[in-house]
């Protein structure tokens, strides 16, 4: 079983901070991500679909972008990607196509995420990248804060 280093958990931290911009600036579901290289934040990401009138403007794929800006390639396979959320099949194909080393994610999600519905298993054995994936860290305070955010939006609805 994994056990996150001091590391890890102080850059899921960060995404949770990230993941909250989102919601408090935005009105945005509440998920950030960081793109790590070499123990340094190289890019971060928040969820903007509504307010971009994006529907790929999800917190992956904006730190994504940024990362692979930031390197100048579109391949990034010594980056580690920090996400409050476990992904979405859009996220995930665009983790594996930038050959990101790495995947941590925080909360589940049963309905979407690629991992809990099974999404994952099966397009992997295809791959010829194989993507290192940790879930579970701070799944609590990243589960807590979604939950908070859906109860707001239903009692003022």
């Amino acid at each position: 079983m994994y056990k996150p280093s001091d590391d890890d958990l102080k850059f899921m931290r960060y995404a949770l901070r990230v993941a909250s911009i989102a919601d408090k600036y935005f009105g945005e579901v509440p998920v950030g991500s960081i793109a790590v290289k070499e123990g340094k934040i190289i890019a971060a990401g928040l969820n903007r679909p509504i307010t971009s009138k994006d529907p790929t403007a999800h917190a992956e794929i904006t730190a994504i972008r940024r990362a692979a800006h930031r390197e100048g390639a579109y391949r990034i396979p010594n980056v580690d990607l920090y996400v409050t959320l476990e992904p979405c099949t859009m996220c995930i194909g665009a983790i594996i196509h930038a050959r990101i080393r790495r995947l941590f994610y925080s909360a589940p999600d049963p309905k979407v995420g690629v991992i809990s519905t099974g999404v994952y298993q099966v397009i992997e054995k295809g791959l010829n990248h194989k993507l290192e994936i940790f879930g579970g860290l701070l799944a609590d305070e990243s589960s807590s804060m979604l939950k908070d955010f859906f109860f707001r939006r239903r009692k003022f609805r």
